[in-house]
C-alpha cells in the first residue's frame, strides 16, 4: 500500500500530466519557430524534450502515485490488480485535466490564444497501427523493466518514447490523454479531432496485447512436480 493519501497520488498524476503536456507541446513549438523549416530537426527537438521530461516526471512524481501520466496505464494496472477501483477513478479524469491544463499553459508562455482546435491530419491505418505499435511498446517496456530494474523504469520509458517518435509514423503519442490534448493544439503536435478515436482505439489495443503477452511472458515458470 502506498504511503501517500489518494489525493496527494491524484494531484501528482494531475501535475505529472500537465507538465508532460506542456513539454509536449511547448517544445513542439519552440523547435518549429527555431528549426528553420525542418521538420526532422524539429521532430528531434521535440522528441529528445519529451523523453527528458519523462525521466524526470517519473522519478520524481513515481514514489508517490506510481507516475502513470496516462489512463492505458492505469487500467492495465487495475487489470492486474496493482491499481484499485477508486484510484482508477481518480487517476484518469486527473490525468485528461492535467493534459488539457499542460497544453494550454503551453500556449500561455509562447503568446498564442489558449484555445485552439488542431488541423493536423494524422489519420489512416498505418498511423493507427503506429499508435498500436507505439503503445504495446510502452506497456512492455513498463511491466518488462518493472520487473528486472525497477530502478530504471523512468529512464527506460524516456528513451522508449525518444526513439518511438522517430519508428512510428504516428509519432507516438501512446497515451488517449495525451490524445486528447493535442487536439486542442494547432501547432506542431496537434492531433486532429476526428483521427482522436481512431488513436485512443489503437492504443487501448496495444496495451491490452502487451499486458496479456507479457503478463505470461514474465511470470515465473512454476516447477516441474515429482
Amino acid at each position: 500500500m502506498m504511503p501517500y493519501s489518494l489525493g496527494r497520488r491524484t494531484c501528482a498524476e494531475f501535475l505529472g500530466t500537465l507538465f508532460l503536456l506542456s513539454a509536449i507541446v511547448g517544445s513542439g513549438i519552440m523547435a518549429e519557430r527555431l528549426a528553420g523549416g525542418s521538420g526532422a530537426l524539429a521532430l528531434l527537438c521535440n522528441a529528445v524534450a519529451t523523453g527528458a521530461m519523462l525521466v524526470v516526471l517519473i522519478a520524481l512524481f513515481g514514489p508517490v502515485s506510481g507516475a502513470h501520466f496516462n489512463p492505458a496505464v492505469t487500467l492495465m494496472f487495475a487489470a492486474r490488480g496493482e491499481t484499485r477501483r477508486g484510484e482508477v477513478l481518480a487517476y484518469i479524469p486527473a490525468q485528461v485535466a492535467g493534459a488539457v491544463l499542460g497544453v494550454w499553459l503551453a500556449h500561455l508562455m509562447f503568446a498564442m490564444p489558449i484555445w485552439e482546435v488542431s488541423a493536423k491530419a494524422r489519420g489512416g491505418f498505418g498511423h493507427y497501427v503506429s499508435e498500436f505499435v507505439a503503445t504495446f511498446g510502452l506497456i512492455a517496456t513498463i511491466l518488462g523493466v518493472g520487473r528486472f530494474r525497477a530502478d530504471t523504469v523512468s529512464v527506460a520509458v524516456g528513451l522508449y518514447i525518444t526513439a518511438a517518435y522517430w519508428f512510428t509514423a504516428s509519432t507516438a503519442f501512446a497515451n488517449p490523454a495525451v490524445t486528447l490534448a493535442r487536439s486542442l493544439t494547432n501547432s506542431f503536435s496537434g492531433i486532429a479531432p476526428a483521427h482522436v478515436p481512431g488513436f485512443v482505439v489503437a492504443q487501448a489495443l496495444g496495451a491490452a496485447a502487451a499486458a496479456w503477452l507479457f503478463g505470461w511472458l514474465l511470470c515465473a515458470r512454476t516447477p516441474a512436480r515429482s
